[in-house]
């Protein structure tokens, strides 16, 4: 399943998958790392990238306005080596920047679940998702959709399976 299906899922998708994403990060914390990185605009497409064992998540976008805004990635293994999670967000809530696109990208897994969100939750705000429609997301990307996203961007969140042998 890439994607919860119906409105209800998906907004207890959305509430569910944090804390469980949460709960990887804190089992898997010898086996995660945290960078910082900072997202430019200026109509250019740039990325960032990071490795952990045989998985990589990259972060590609292209933005406009403002200066430069501190961005982290974070990505984990459980420790049962059966997911991978990479989280892309900027840590003071909301970005200021005019996104033209954006893509995630996962290497070594596919993806189970992923959301893209307007706002990260900071303070006493929440989250606020992306309409389903201004994203997809296939086995390996999240990636904007075409005439149909918002420009807005400030947290992406993917959990994807690592592949493993059957006993």
């Amino acid at each position: 399943m890439a994607a919860p299906c119906g409105r209800s899922s998906r907004w207890l998708w959305a509430a569910v998958v944090p804390a469980a994403v949460l709960c990887l990060a804190v089992r898997a914390a010898e086996e995660a790392s945290t960078a910082e990185f900072d997202v430019r605009p200026g109509g250019e497409v740039h990325f960032f990238s990071r490795s952990l064992g045989d998985y990589t998540c990259t972060f590609t976008y292209s933005a406009q306005g403002g200066t430069n805004e501190q961005w982290q990635m974070n990505i984990g293994v459980s420790e049962d080596n059966l997911l991978f999670s990479c989280s892309v967000w900027r840590p003071q809530g909301k970005s200021y920047l005019f996104f033209t696109q954006f893509k995630a990208e996962v290497k070594g897994a596919k993806i189970e679940y992923a959301m893209a969100y307007s706002q990260a939750a900071v303070g006493a705000q929440s989250d606020i998702p992306l309409k389903q429609e201004e994203f997809e997301i296939t086995e390996t990307t999240v990636s904007h959709r075409e005439g149909k996203f918002r420009f807005e961007l400030s947290k992406l969140m993917i959990v994807a399976k690592t592949p493993h042998d059957e006993l």
